[in-house]
């Protein structure tokens, strides 16, 4: 299977990483939690495969379209 980039849905910061690398993971299950404007935005696995890299650090500020993670 091909690798995707979940890319950030939003302008804001990291919040939480919930996954690192080379963790499996379900479809819908939670990757990187961003805050914008005082609320929280889970962004979710499109998918279900195995996280090949993260992007990303907790505090990073992030523009919308950027890439979080990448799943294998």
């Amino acid at each position: 299977m091909a690798s995707e980039r979940v890319n950030a849905h939003i302008t804001g910061t990291v919040w939480k990483i919930e996954v690192k690398e080379g963790d499996d993971v379900a479809e819908g299950q939670v990757l990187v939690i961003l805050e914008s404007m005082k609320m929280e935005m889970p962004l979710e696995a499109p998918r279900a495969g195995k996280v090949e890299k993260v992007h990303v650090a907790e505090a990073q500020a992030v523009n919308e379209g950027d890439a979080l993670v990448t799943l294998a």
